[in-house]
């Protein structure tokens, strides 16, 4: 197949497909759309980037705009499957813009907001819905969606569903599919446990594989440099403002990671935002609005982002920290030189990442280039990312952080807080006074030296309070209970 009209889909996608100036299907869609318009099932292997979603969006369309069947609330006809919300996101806006001219409803179904709208567009009745799983098995156990009309079932991105701890929704889902169904099943890689996950699912399918030989996209510019992890941030830094990147996307390993890189890189006068699981599904859309839209240049991800992100125009993917996983290195940089475009993939290797890069490199069958980092001025030199706080498990966010200057029991000012030295103030105040009035001062013991002391004037007034109430004073072990109290909440 060399051109779409060759595909026999129905002239109001064809009018969409030349709308969206799709003029030659690309592999995996020529492989792949005509078995699916023939029924068959598909078992799909291709890299991110070679136009999976046109591969069975077209398809579908096709069939729910042939068959013309009337939406019934809470039982679609069509269901795909994505890992993310992004990739959800993306699936729906392909469908909306290759559907444009037919009367097709679809709804979206994922997770991180509320159901009440995607609730109210299942009553109302849709043809095909594009969900998450863990959402999707909440509406389904509610009773919010049905699946015993479905026709057709598309899973996409299987291998990372897997690597996401889905296997036992997809299991369940899958359970509830009707027999007689339509299944097109697409995955980047094809380890054990999908194939037999695919002979659950398919019947009788037709393999595709559009797989290079070489993982990677060949035009694609690959270099790594090697850096001491401390001056990391300083070679990133020299790179994003030496005017040869356009937008470009930064990888962490991890969250904490990602929100630090942004906050430093915005320091320095570079427009970034940070992109990952921990945060709300609407900061994560607004970043990627602002991103797509070149309002901000940088978009600082973990591997959130690696696989479904489908955003033109993006010029360098950059590693600022290596991925342990050989094969996200792929998914990675596969987010630049996409739709034919040239881009350019550079890692930031420290030395305790060449055992990461070797795998990588036996991965994709060849040696990257290394290019030499630039002798950098003092200041910028000076730039890197602060030390690993302590309190590790903390989240990234800076209201959980305290300034350099604050030990862990200090005041907003960085002044310890001494509570002997407060008493012994409110001590001498309390016997000035009492010595004034011509009245004796009330001492106690201390009940862990048991020498006496003189009591405070709110410790006479709490403990006649007490008093009068029938409550007993605190005890030793009520108070060291209320002082760990208090040094949580500091």
């Amino acid at each position: 197949m060399t051109t779409f009209a060759e595909l026999q889909l129905l002239s109001p996608i064809q009018e969409a497909v030349a709308h969206e100036k799709y003029t030659r299907p690309t592999p995996i869609q020529a492989l792949t759309i005509p078995e699916a318009l023939a029924g068959n099932d598909i078992l799909g292997c291709a890299q991110t980037g070679t136009g999976k979603t046109a591969a069975f969006a077209l398809p579908v369309l096709n069939h729910l705009a042939k068959n013309q069947r009337k939406a019934i609330s809470g039982k679609p006809l069509a269901l795909v499957l994505a890992p993310t919300r992004e990739l959800a996101i993306q699936i729906g806006e392909s469908f909306s813009a290759y559907g444009r001219r037919l009367k097709i409803a679809h709804a979206l179904i994922y997770g991180g907001v509320s159901q009440m709208r995607q609730v109210q567009s299942l009553e109302r009745g849709v043809h095909l819905v594009v969900a998450t799983p863990g959402r999707l098995l909440d509406l389904m156990q509610q009773g919010h969606v049905r699946l015993e009309r479905l026709e057709i079932f598309v899973l996409d991105e299987a291998d990372r569903m897997l690597d996401m701890g889905f296997l036992p929704d997809l299991k369940r889902i899958i359970a509830a599919l009707p027999v007689r169904r339509q299944s097109l099943f697409f995955s980047a890689t094809l380890p054990p446990a999908i194939v037999q996950l695919s002979k659950q699912l398919l019947r009788n399918p037709i393999s595709v594989s559009v797989s290079p030989e070489s993982p990677t996209v060949e035009l694609i510019d690959q270099h790594v440099m090697f850096v001491e992890r401390r001056q990391k941030l300083s070679q990133l830094l020299h790179v994003l403002t030496s005017g040869q990147t356009g937008q470009t996307l930064v990888f962490t390993q991890t969250k904490r990671g990602a929100n630090q890189l942004a906050q430093q890189l915005t320091r320095h006068g570079i427009n970034a935002l940070a992109i990952h699981g921990n945060k709300s599904q609407n900061a994560r859309q607004r970043a990627l609005e602002e991103f797509r839209s070149e309002k901000i240049e940088v978009l600082v991800a973990t591997d959130l982002a690696a696989r479904g992100l489908d955003i033109d125009g993006i010029s360098h993917v950059i590693n600022f920290e290596l991925p342990k996983e050989p094969e996200s290195y792929v998914h990675r940089i596969g987010r630049t030189g996409r739709a034919g475009e040239t881009g350019t993939a550079l890692s930031l290797v420290d030395s305790g990442e060449r055992s990461y890069l070797q795998s990588i490199q036996r991965l994709i069958g060849r040696t990257i280039a290394v290019v030499a980092p630039p002798t950098l001025s003092a200041p910028a030199a000076a730039a890197r990312l602060p030390e690993p706080s302590r309190n590790s498990h903390r989240s990234g966010h800076p209201e959980h952080q305290r300034s350099g200057n604050q030990s862990p029991r200090s005041g907003a000012a960085g002044r310890p807080r001494s509570r002997r030295r407060s008493g012994r103030t409110a001590d001498r105040s309390v016997s000035t006074q009492s010595a004034a009035s011509g009245h004796a001062p009330r001492t106690r013991s201390d009940p862990s030296t048991g020498t006496p002391r003189v009591e405070t004037t709110s410790e006479v007034s709490v403990g006649a309070r007490r008093r009068a109430s029938g409550r007993q004073p605190h005890g030793p072990r009520e108070n060291s209970q209320r002082n760990d109290r208090h040094n949580r909440r500091d």
